[in-house]
């Protein structure tokens, strides 16, 4: 869809196109979506084994690729779908903390799902979203 304006943060570009040939984000008029964001550090792609480490990277994760997208990050957050694995009062806690503190002004939608694999072996946890932002002004 050539229409539409895809986004990757600095440096995923390379990593996509050698892994999966996939964009972090994708603008459709006045909504950002973006693809899962698991806890890896966005310049070494290393990922921690701790998960509580990893829900609050795949959180900043969240917030750089909406920022790249031309967002405001986690404030315009209206969807939340995580991944886990295992899901457990461990992870949902985490989740929960990191909503708090992101988002202190809203509480978004949210599914929460337990999953058997995520995209890397040492993935725990995948975190997408949707956003409104009505600051949006098509360019033309």
């Amino acid at each position: 869809m050539s229409h539409l304006r895809y986004y990757l943060y600095p440096g995923f570009e390379e990593e996509s196109q050698k892994r999966s040939n996939y964009s972090q984000a994708v603008r459709v008029g006045d909504r950002i979506e973006i693809s899962g964001q698991g806890g890896w550090d966005p310049e070494t792609w290393e990922i921690p084994t701790d998960l509580n480490a990893q829900v609050d990277q795949a959180f900043a994760n969240v917030d750089l690729i909406l920022r790249q997208a031309g967002g405001m990050g986690w404030s315009q957050v209206f969807r939340v779908n995580s991944y886990h694995l295992p899901l457990n009062d461990e992870a949902l806690n985490a989740m929960v903390r990191n909503f708090k503190k992101y988002m202190p002004d809203h509480r978004p939608l949210w599914t929460c799902v337990g999953v058997t694999r995520l995209g890397r072996d040492a993935m725990r946890v995948e975190v997408e979203v949707v956003a409104h932002d009505n600051e949006y002004r098509k360019v033309e």
